[in-house]
């Protein structure tokens, strides 16, 4: 189950590694459009406006398609094949989903508790009765929940049935179109039952609104609380919109209330408290600013040694984009799902310290990053409210440090794989072997070469001259690397594998005539023996150049353990970098620079860097095809 949890994790860090520049994109627009500091030059009518907006316009673009992104992005990580085309399986099977959820809500959105659905227009800044738009279809916003249980449904249908052979008549459905269409089929009673319990799981969040609304200081914790936690559902949308942008406090929203009053609130020297007392449920920028930053100092003083330098670069900008643009996603989902004990911690501790502040005079529209609430609190009223905002970073800092030294004993306490702490190794899974009756060719070649012969070769040569149906069926033989290439031609008389692996073999690879024997870095020495045995015995048999690309690829492939003990294999520049599942299994450096190997660099997370230069990326494509 955990190393299921570890890919399922990540996997998720495929869009969410796209968060980070994107939100540091939001905010230094955001900032040089600010006109606190930048004056008239940031009006909305002047080129200086008009270009960074349109910047910032394309820096929304990751979060405002989250949902598309994470139906696109799970595939590609837990596809076990053909990641491409699972990807475009689970677009397409999305887009499917919310198209019969839309069908669904047309014709009969009363009995589901939608009003009106053909007539709802989604405006921004709404609720939209819990209606969103995703590639232009009007449906339900189930969020990242939604997209995670679609893509999931893909990824097991893909893996399942992807290379699934049907009748020569049926040709054209298979592989992808299959999947789509199981997809297809899938997605109709899922449509069905998101219509049936979704709005009503959004209603209940409605009716909590005029609980919060008027009950004090707890429903502005209440608020806070939910406002983060359900942040991976979507519904945290259903909280604060109404209080923000709508009528659940004062009419029109808490936001545009607050930003009508400014500069009256700018010259008084009653308490913001006094001045603004609704304005405790606009208090939820804080965690961004303070609590994010010492989240991302846990994960990294919590990383592993090796990975610190690694977890620092994916933190470091998601950090800064939380503190200054108030978007927390690209911290969000590097821990949510691997464990999501810290969320509920996180999401009680950042209730808490909004109510705290809110308790010690702390009131304002305070819902973005430092630029945020900066341009619309600390900058205009800090003349008359510093003392106010004093304590906002005095307990701003106190509860950092609170979630911080939580976090850090809770992640080492229960061992969470938050970044840098992935496993060094995991369980190995062996592919499961047929079973072959032993050949008695194989038996009697080994005896008559004699245990006591002075040529430590000759007696596998003639196990493996047998087996591989005699020299009267080799019709071409050469090395590479590891192994014996051999084309037979009748492939039927080639031994079981299990006896070559009694003569020393450390597996076989079998392609209809052409047959692989692999033998070791004693290859050219055994070939060397075979061929004085065809020839010997009055046949004649070709000789092929190897492939050198293929050459390294087969020698790297046997001394990482063969395929079974790779868990993961990319070109990365000059190198071929393999994650494998035991790192006991990896040759000596010494034999990979027999096969052109410059170096190799062994980390203790199971990654090998084998440096080869500008060949890395064929010598991989190469790998993944003996593979």
């Amino acid at each position: 189950m955990m190393q299921k949890l570890q890919k399922f994790g990540a996997a998720m860090f495929v869009p969410v590694l796209l968060f980070s520049f994107a939100g540091i994109v939001v905010a230094i627009t955001s900032l040089l459009n600010n006109a606190l500091i930048f004056g008239s030059l940031a009006n909305p009518n002047t080129f200086w406006y008009g270009l960074w907006d349109t910047i910032q316009q394309g820096g929304w673009t990751v979060f405002n398609q989250v949902d598309i992104l994470f139906v696109v992005g799970l595939p590609i990580g837990l596809a076990k094949k053909a990641q491409g085309r699972a990807a475009m399986e689970s677009i397409v099977t999305y887009w499917t989903y919310n198209y019969f959820i839309g069908g669904f809500l047309t014709h009969w959105g009363k009995f589901f508790g939608i009003k009106d659905f053909a007539n709802t227009q989604i405006v921004a800044n709404s609720t939209n009765q819990g209606l969103t738009m995703i590639g232009g279809i009007k449906t339900l916003d189930t969020s990242i929940v939604g997209s995670l249980i679609i893509a999931g449904i893909v990824v097991w249908l893909h893996n399942r049935y992807f290379d699934k052979k049907l009748p020569d008549f049926l040709g054209t459905f298979q592989g992808s179109a299959f999947v789509v269409i199981l997809g297809f089929a899938t997605m109709f009673p899922m449509a069905f039952l998101t219509c049936l319990v979704w709005p009503k799981v959004q209603l209940g969040i409605t009716a909590l609104q005029e609980f919060m609304a008027s009950s004090g200081l707890i429903g502005i914790w209440i608020f806070n609380f939910l406002n983060r936690v359900l942040i991976p559902t979507g519904l945290h949308h259903l909280v604060y919109i109404p209080f923000q942008y709508g009528p659940a406090v004062v009419a029109g929203g808490l936001q545009p209330w607050w930003l009508k009053h400014l500069t009256e609130f700018a010259a008084s020297t009653k308490s913001l408290k006094v001045l603004a007392p609704n304005m405790g449920f606009m208090l939820y920028g804080n965690e961004k600013v303070f609590l994010v930053p010492a989240i991302c100092l846990a994960f990294y003083h919590t990383a592993k040694k090796n990975k610190k330098k690694q977890t620092s670069a994916l933190l470091l900008p998601a950090a800064l984009t939380s503190f200054l643009a108030g978007i927390t996603e690209p911290v969000d989902f590097t821990y949510l799902f691997a464990a999501p004990v810290l969320w509920i911690v996180y999401s009680v501790l950042a209730a808490t310290m909004n109510t705290t502040m809110y308790i010690f005079g702390v009131s304002g529209q305070m819902t973005d990053g430092a630029i945020g609430i900066a341009s619309m609190n600390w900058l205009p009223l800090w003349a008359n409210h510093w003392h106010a905002y004093l304590a906002q970073f005095i307990i701003g800092l106190i509860y950092a440090a609170i979630i911080y030294f939580v976090f850090r004993f809770m992640i080492v306490k229960f061992n969470y794989i938050t970044p840098g702490r992935e496993a060094d190794d995991q369980e190995v899974k062996l592919m499961n072997k047929k079973q072959y009756k032993e050949a008695k060719a194989a038996e009697q070649a080994a005896q008559a070469a004699g245990e006591n012969s002075s040529d430590p070769y000759i007696a596998r040569a003639t196990a493996y001259t047998t087996l591989l149906g005699g020299p009267e069926n080799i019709s071409e033989i050469t090395s590479c690397a590891t192994r014996l290439r051999v084309t037979v031609k009748d492939p039927d008389k080639v031994g079981a594998d299990a006896a070559f692996r009694k003569n020393q073999a450390v597996g076989v690879v079998r392609h209809g005539q052409a047959i692989q024997v692999i033998v070791g870095l004693d290859v050219a020495q055994v070939l060397e023996r075979i061929e004085s045995i065809i020839a010997d015995s009055g046949n004649s048999v070709a000789k092929t150049e190897a492939d050198p690309d293929e050459e390294k690829a087969t020698g790297y492939l046997d001394l990482l353990g063969g395929k079974s003990n790779i868990q993961e294999l990319t070109s990365c520049s000059t190198r071929v970098r393999v994650h494998v599942f035991d790192t006991k299994k990896v040759g000596e450096d010494a034999q990979f620079k027999q096969f052109g190997a410059s170096a190799v660099e062994r980390r203790d997370d199971g990654e090998i860097d084998i440096v080869v230069g500008l060949e890395a990326e064929r010598v991989v494509e190469k790998m993944k095809e003996i593979m």
